[in-house]
């Protein structure tokens, strides 16, 4: 579609390896077109103005659990679904990962169903991430540390708990999926800039694939 001259949107992740990623990257570039990536978790989080916050977490956990569907199976847990926090642990952590360790747990197989993974940033701010499509229930939330407070966030009950001394807008699901086609959209007519860059899509595409590796 890029080589026909045509804006993309495409659903995360933007590929399933990094010679891929790189690839659509760099045709993007060459093309001139846009290329934005459907992460929807970046536009709930926008609208608490979370990510608008220049201070740096010094740790965050992630989790994110459900029973099985079968859906998404033909990839591991960490490109289905954790790929999500990734993608949100990277936009709020401006800094290369230095480390990855992480276990995984194969029920369905052939890929990971449950996975769980720390991954260390060379600035010291250390994300925690908890993935599982294998669970007995839906979990699903976020909690960052900052110097100065906690940031806690249960999805499910829509309730964030804030000690810091910023204010955060409440959590408004809103329609993800129609934010990030209607933001495409006016991307594509020039109006604002694409919130998901290709580069940052590919990025938590590469820290997924260490996490895979490690686990």
């Amino acid at each position: 579609f890029l080589n026909a001259g045509a804006h993309v949107l495409v659903e995360k992740p933007i590929a399933t390896t990094m010679e891929e990623a790189d690839d659509l990257v760099a045709l993007a570039r060459q093309t001139g077109k846009v290329l934005t990536v459907g992460h929807q978790e970046r536009f709930v989080f926008a609208r608490t103005g979370l990510l608008d916050l220049a201070e740096t977490p010094l740790e965050i956990t992630c989790w994110r659990q459900g029973p099985w569907t079968g859906r998404g199976d033909d990839v591991s847990a960490v490109l289905d679904l954790m790929i999500h926090d990734l993608d949100l642990v990277h936009t709020l952590v401006q800094s290369p990962v230095a480390e990855v360790t992480a276990r995984g747990t194969t029920q369905y197989g052939p890929h990971a169903d449950e996975v769980a993974a720390e991954v260390t940033f060379a600035n010291g701010t250390v994300a925690y991430l908890d993935t599982s499509r294998i669970a007995d229930s839906r979990k699903r939330g976020f909690r960052a540390v900052y110097a100065d407070g906690v940031v806690e966030i249960d999805f499910l009950t829509r309730e964030i708990t804030n000690t810091t001394p910023r204010p955060l807008a409440e959590l408004e699901m809103g329609d993800p999926l129609g934010d990030a086609v209607a933001s495409f959209v006016a991307a594509a007519r020039g109006e604002i800039a694409p919130l998901v860059l290709p580069e940052q899509a590919a990025q938590a595409v590469e820290t997924a694939l260490l996490i895979e590796e490690a686990a």
